[in-house]
């Protein structure tokens, strides 16, 4: 997939692209967005959600990511929410092609930008993951790592992700880095995020959560609203539903 900026950039204008349009080497998806179609295929109703991702990052060179809990279901850490279907796919940014959330893809987008850390670098990579059938190069998507990806889906709590989703996904995240959790909590520039790090960190009590010392970061001061009916967090200040704030001997508490 390309779009008309793309194409411009090599010499192909706004009326050799209709030409092509009209000769089937190109296929139309939405206004300045054009597909290679293949062979074996006809037109397309629906475009897979990768291939469109895959092509902005590696044909298109856009600055985005895969991130939030589509990240982490694509690394294995939420096997029980589904990755298709309604299940939403977020993409972050700071350069997002505004004609992204107008493709006819076949799974809803959710677009970020990436202002919740001072350092848009921790925390990104292209990631192994399942491509499988979609796109016949070897190519793998630049998305957040698990920890970047936690942090991701905290800010949208509770507005667009709910305390028992995160809850069942951080049970499993048991091989968490330390060093690039230090460095995105240092980052973070959202003191309601980091509270609730530490607030689900000390429930589950991983290994690594001795290696984290939360008077290292950016607490902020003073109590914070987060969800109406809950109780405020007796350690990290914060309103959570009620059994997230009973609180038990964690390491480094």
């Amino acid at each position: 997939m390309v779009d008309s900026s793309w194409l411009e950039r090599h010499e192909v204008s706004r009326f050799l692209a209709r030409k092509y349009v009209d000769r089937g080497w190109l296929e139309r998806v939405t206004r300045g967005v054009f597909l290679r179609p293949t062979p074996s295929t006809g037109k397309h109703d629906t475009v897979d959600w990768k291939t469109c991702l895959l092509s902005i990052q590696h044909i298109m060179n856009y600055g985005v990511h895969v991130g939030g809990m589509t990240a982490l279901a694509l690394q294995g850490y939420s096997h029980y929410l589904p990755l298709g279907g309604n299940a939403p796919v977020w993409v972050y940014g700071e350069d997002i092609p505004s004609w992204l959330t107008k493709l006819p893809l076949n799974a809803p987008l959710e677009t970020r930008s990436t202002s919740l850390f001072s350092d848009p670098a921790p925390g990104l990579a292209k990631v192994d993951s399942d491509t499988t059938g979609i796109l016949p190069w070897d190519w793998q998507p630049r998305m957040s790592s698990p920890e970047r990806a936690i942090l991701e889906v905290m800010d949208e709590l509770p507005g667009h992700e709910s305390f028992h989703n995160l809850d069942m996904v951080f049970e499993s995240l048991t091989t968490l880095r330390p060093r690039t959790l230090s460095a995105l909590l240092h980052s973070c520039r959202k003191i309601k995020v980091t509270r609730l790090f530490f607030v689900f960190a000390d429930r589950h009590n991983h290994p690594w959560r001795k290696r984290l010392d939360p008077r290292e970061f950016n607490l902020g001061s003073g109590d914070r609203a987060l969800v109406k009916g809950g109780r405020i967090h007796p350690r990290y200040r914060i309103m959570v539903p009620e059994e997230f704030a009973v609180t038990e001997a964690a390491d480094g508490a």
